[in-house]
């Protein structure tokens, strides 16, 4: 046979942002080996691509898979999503580097920042290793299903360092602290982490309330860590922030153009906010600044309003003893059987009605039962609308859904990413990536895997807010390009196979539903697609029409291309 597999017929977008041709995609082993009219040519398999396009493999720049990837090694939900490299290593919350005796702590850790059980995550690791470099080795010994790339975190680092002070407000590292950790994070780039991780958010708490290491860290501190990325990786190397732009704007503003001056390239998780416009033309500027003279900043936001999923599984929006006493039901099934029971139901109504939401109504919004989620951007079903319509209280609304849709319909809740034309204005900016997925993070509150798909299937195709190739473009070329991956992110000659075949008049999001699949049985939701016709990583197929294939090719990358 001429080659092991051709993608034949198919229109290829192919990365660059360029527009759609049709051609076909020779592969042999891991590579593209022909793109073009291979007609006459003989293949060990052909898969047919009429009427789809073909893609390259989708770059997630934003995930928190360090843990289930040792459980879950084909990563799910981001595999049914198209995506084929993950970064992990995210907010400064990771693993690596780590003594012995700190293992615990940052399983922890993980969990209360993330909502990943530490109880999970202690069992589901093998915790062979103190070094990043080890902890790499052992990703790789998992063989996963998708590419790997990891940020070294602060949190582990300066705890290494600095001990239990490292969370005090107020408390700076000492010189030969700060000369410990930049030894830490030199190391850890040297041994194959893309750069460094921080979060200066002040909603990341550690368990006892204090907020996670790195989060007080003054400018000292950092722009040591952002010279310890460049000497340990070259200029490019990554410094990824997730930052407090709602009490610090502008130290942090500096903090990153400092890091870009030095030679980072600087990655933070931002959005547009309600006021004006959302302060999109002001990080525009600052983004375009940043991104000459060598210069290399981007910025990536959520593709939808996101925050919680409320209904009978795990979240609710109450805080009041019925409905405690309702969620300790073992089964959805048993919930919804006391609720239909008239004096559980008016006991449980009569208390709400005292105790009230805690969470505000006008930004919960019913999601249906389809097998396809309302995501309500058209901004009409609201429970404070819902409930206005209606002429009825708020509560009886929402117990009521709860009944007749027999406890399968969640609310999703518009925390962040809800301004919906300003959010929109912001991730066309050139220099940002909408991209942020949190995939394995906070699994048991919500989900956002699916975000490739709802960028492509609502943003793109429904809503217009891309051309597909722009689209395409910016979750795979642009992307590869933050990270510095080499010879990925492009359907080009040569290149690796990480490839997508999808039905794109097809493509769907389904609706999340919720499995206990974690070690000690803890819960996470699970989001499935349609439309994805084939999922390639290093030329093998790991997800055919929505079915994992149990290829595990995934590469643990550890190279990139710096100046």
């Amino acid at each position: 046979m001429d080659h092991d597999l051709i993608v034949s017929g198919g229109s290829v977008i192919d990365g660059t942002g360029s527009e759609p041709r049709r051609a076909d995609v020779a592969i042999d082993g891991d590579r593209i080996t022909r793109v073009g009219d291979l007609a006459g040519a003989g293949a060990a398999r052909v898969m047919d691509a009429t009427g789809k396009i073909v893609t390259p493999g989708f770059v997630d720049l934003h995930t928190h898979l360090d843990a289930q990837v040792g459980w879950d090694p084909e990563m799910k939900s981001s595999s049914f999503h198209g995506v084929t490299t993950a970064l992990i290593g995210n907010c400064g919350v990771t693993f690596a580097p780590v003594g012995k005796a700190n293992h615990r702590l940052l399983a922890e850790l993980m969990e209360a920042v993330e909502d990943i059980e530490a109880d999970a995550i202690m069992e589901g690791l093998p915790w062979d290793w103190t070094t990043y470099g080890g902890y790499l080795d052992a990703v790789e010994r998992l063989q996963p299903a998708l590419n790997v790339v990891g940020l070294a975190g602060h949190s582990p680092i300066r705890f290494e360092a600095m001990g239990d002070k490292s969370m005090d407000e107020g408390v700076q590292a000492t010189d030969a602290e700060l000369k410990h950790i930049c030894r830490l994070v030199r190391e850890s780039v040297e041994q194959g982490a893309v750069g460094f991780s921080t979060s200066r958010f002040l909603g990341h708490r550690v368990p006892d309330g204090r907020l996670t290491p790195g989060t007080w860290a003054d400018a000292r501190e950092t722009e040591a860590i952002q010279r310890a990325v460049v000497e340990g990786g070259g200029v490019g190397g990554l410094f990824q922030v997730a930052p407090d732009l709602q009490t610090r704007l502008q130290g942090e503003f500096e903090m990153f153009d400092r890091g870009a001056e030095l030679g980072c390239h600087v990655m933070y998780s931002g959005g547009a906010g309600v006021s004006g416009d959302g302060g999109v033309a002001r990080t525009a500027e600052f983004l375009e600044r940043n991104n000459q003279g060598g210069r290399r900043m981007t910025g990536i936001c959520h593709t939808r309003p996101s925050g919680a999923m409320f209904g009978l599984v795990r979240a609710i929006p109450f805080r009041n003893a019925p409905w405690k006493e309702l969620m300790a039901l073992p089964t959805i099934e048993d919930r919804v059987a006391a609720l239909k029971d008239p004096t559980t139901r008016a006991r449980l109504v009569e208390r709400s009605k005292q105790t009230g939401f805690t969470a505000d109504i006008a930004l919960m919004h019913a999601m249906g039962t389809d097998e396809t989620p309302d995501y309500d951007l058209a901004g009409r079903h609201s429970l404070a609308q819902l409930a206005e319509a209606e002429g009825r209280d708020p509560v009886d609304v929402y117990v009521d859904r709860l009944i007749q849709t027999e406890g399968r319909e969640l609310w999703n809740y518009w925390a962040f990413g809800g301004a919906l034309e300003n959010q929109w204005a912001y991730m066309k900016m050139k220099h940002c990536i909408p991209m942020l997925a949190d995939a394995g993070a906070h699994v048991g509150i919500f989900t956002d895997t699916d975000s490739p798909t709802f960028l492509l299937s609502e943003l793109t195709r429904r809503q217009g807010v891309y051309s597909l190739p722009e689209a395409i473009h910016r979750i795979t070329q642009a992307s590869a390009d933050v990270l510095g991956l080499k010879d990925r992110g492009s359907v080009k000659e040569g290149w690796i196979a990480d490839l997508n075949v999808i039905d794109y008049e097809g493509l769907e999001t389904g609706y999340p539903y919720f499995v206990n699949d974690f070690p000690n049985g803890g819960g996470r939701y699970i989001v499935e697609s349609q439309g994805y016709q084939a999922t390639l990583v290093g030329g093998q197929v790991i997800v055919e029409n929505g079915q994992h294939t149990g290829e595990r090719p995934g590469q643990v990358i550890r190279d990139f291309a710096r100046s």
